[in-house]
């Protein structure tokens, strides 16, 4: 079977996503018969790339959020990543373009460290006080190693724009085409799509449905699951 996730690096509910995700993954009983594929999702495609802010400015500027609110938000956001045991910076954190970070996420699908490549990607741009944003293309090469692909290999593809850029395109066409306004959406064995960092009782469920039915494409979903659209991050009402 096979488990396609849509998420964007500067997406904290992805983040949080995939662990309980996986907490649902390590207890399916078919888990070694499971292929969980990344796929591209920007929340901000049109941020040019050298247009870097700290995180809780933007969520003021483009969100019309009050500092305090954006604070609030990424406060509580903290709370429910250490939930799933995640390390979370409330503060001091970027946000800026993504698209290169995705190109590299196609690379290492190619050499079998996807899954490698974007949990390093997420501790780094959630955990850690060097930004992704604003150290340059060798900080990149640097994480990208860390997950297992060669340096040269990474260097080449991020002097080199057009590199992989249409599979980031064409993974964002095709989350529209399944109707996907907002990340993390997972798509299970192309017969149920689970929208939003649902709780890992609700992944354990769809897994275990995907597994025994063939049906087209059902939206399994949750009244204030957290997500993250063109519109903002949902914030958690409760730590």
């Amino acid at each position: 079977m096979r488990v396609e996730i849509w998420s964007d690096i500067a997406c904290p509910w992805c983040y949080v996503g995939k662990a309980r995700f996986e907490k649902a993954l390590a207890a399916f009983p078919h888990r070694d018969e499971v292929e969980v594929v990344h796929r591209s999702f920007e929340l901000d495609p049109g941020r040019a790339k050298g247009d870097v802010q700290p995180v809780i400015t933007m969520l003021t500027r483009k969100y019309g959020m009050s500092e305090a609110q954006a604070a609030a938000g990424e406060d509580n956001l903290g709370a429910q990543a250490a939930a799933e045991g995640l390390p979370y910076r409330t503060r001091g954190r970027d946000h800026g373009n993504t698209f290169d970070l995705h190109r590299l996420l196609h690379l290492a699908k190619e050499h079998g460290r996807q899954d490698e490549l974007i949990q390093v990607f997420y501790r780094a741009n959630f955990a850690e006080e060097r930004s992704v944003f604003t150290e340059g293309d060798e900080h990149l090469v640097e994480l990208a190693v860390e997950a297992g692909l060669d340096a040269d290999a990474v260097r080449a593809v991020l002097a080199d724009p057009d590199a992989y850029a249409e599979e980031v395109r064409g993974d964002e066409r095709e989350a529209a085409r399944l109707g996907a306004t907002g990340v993390p959406f997972f798509v299970l064995d192309r017969k149920f799509g689970v929208s939003g960092a649902q709780p890992a009782e609700v992944f354990a469920q769809a897994l275990a449905q995907a597994w025994g039915e063939r049906a087209p494409l059902r939206l399994v979903d949750q009244e204030d699951a957290g997500a993250c659209g063109p519109d903002g991050c949902a914030v958690p009402q409760h730590g």
